[in-house]
Formats: structure tokens, C-alpha cells, sequence
């Protein structure tokens, strides 16, 4: 009985974020970190929010934060948006964010492609638990 116990719960912790992936539309919105967006059109706001912890087990606060990431990149495609920027930092397995359409005026778009990184441009990749 032990060991199913341990079975069942380690399973759970491995399958939390199976279901949060970035999303075709989720590819064409990027995040403005510290980049101004006073030129940009806001579009709304966002709350995003995944579990920060399974029972009393404490997720990794990387793995937390760039699904909420995810997410909210997800979310923002849908109002639609080009552009978002975090309010406030993680808090709870929640956070939020704004949502800007800066267009062709908006700051560098970060590179599609890990292989073919130009100028000072970043883009976040989730880093996958081993």
C-alpha cells in the first residue's frame, strides 16, 4: 500500500504540466520583460494560473513561472494580442499580466527559431525536468 502511494503521487508531480504547451497562436505573441510598451494599444488583462504545489509537495518555481508564461502567451492570442508583459511577479501558482497590440511599431520580435537567434532578441524556452 506504501509503495502505490508513492507511485500514485510521484506520477502526479511528472504529469502537471503535460497539458500546457504553447499554441500556434501563443508562437506569434511575444513577452516584453523590461521593454517599454507605452506605444503599444492595450488589449486587456490577463490571470493566468497552474498548481504551485501537488498535496505538500512545492512545484519547482521555474517550471511554475514559464507555464504561466504558456499560458498567458496562449491567452493573449485570443483577444487578440501581440505583446505581453507581466503585473506582478508569481504569487500562489498565479499570475497577471497585460495584453498590448504593438504591431510593426512594437520593440524587436524575439527569433521563431532557438537555431537562429539575431541581435539582442531573446525568446524563453520551458526547460523540461530530466
Amino acid at each position: 500500500m506504501k509503495y502505490a502511494i508513492a507511485l500514485i503521487v510521484s506520477l502526479g508531480l511528472t504529469a502537471c504540466s503535460w497539458g500546457i504547451k504553447l499554441d500556434a497562436g501563443g508562437t506569434n505573441v511575444r513577452v516584453a520583460w523590461n521593454d517599454d510598451v507605452s506605444h503599444c494599444r492595450v488589449a486587456g488583462a490577463i490571470t493566468v494560473s497552474v498548481l504551485d504545489k501537488v498535496g505538500p509537495v512545492g512545484r519547482s518555481r521555474l517550471k511554475v513561472s514559464d507555464e504561466l508564461e504558456v499560458m498567458a502567451r496562449n491567452q493573449a492570442a485570443t483577444l487578440p494580442a501581440d505583446t505581453i508583459k507581466p503585473i506582478d511577479q508569481p504569487h500562489g501558482g498565479e499570475q497577471n499580466w497585460n495584453a498590448y497590440v504593438c504591431g510593426s511599431t512594437g520593440a524587436k520580435r524575439a527569433p521563431r527559431s532557438p537555431s537562429a537567434p539575431t541581435g539582442d532578441a531573446v525568446e524563453t524556452f520551458p526547460i523540461k525536468d530530466h
